[in-house]
């Protein structure tokens, strides 16, 4: 994946405190999303800013991807919201997709702590 420049990442950063504030009032009254504490981690924005991916997690939720569907298929009213919040030239349409890195972290950690890889990493 290509670098972001200065003004794609300025752009994300307002656009994930804007979605997090309308995910924060809770007006979606899908039941998937009842009771759900959603973090937006980051925003990544296409080059024209017409196009942004929100990457999501859910605190103590593993069905992540459902809460993503669900967010999708919100997105129109989400965008709308967001037309409202922030300034921008184009409101862009919203993408939701689960956040892995957490997971692949956890993960990377584990296999490092093996006894193993720690004997040939030369760790005692």
């Amino acid at each position: 994946m290509k670098a972001q420049s200065q003004r794609q990442l300025r752009a994300g950063e307002l656009v994930r405190h804007a979605v997090s504030d309308i995910l924060k009032e809770g007006y979606l009254r899908d039941p998937i999303l009842a009771g759900v504490s959603i973090t937006v981690t980051e925003v990544r924005c296409s080059p024209d800013l017409k196009h942004a991916t929100c990457l999501i997690s859910a605190l103590g939720r593993k069905d992540v991807k459902a809460i993503a569907e669900a967010l999708n298929h919100a997105s129109g009213y989400l965008q709308r919201a967001l037309g409202k919040e922030v300034d921008l030239k184009f409101t862009p349409k919203l993408r939701f997709e689960e956040d892995t890195r957490f997971e692949e972290a956890s993960h990377i950690d584990d296999v490092l702590n093996r006894a193993t890889v720690r004997r040939d990493l030369g760790e005692n």
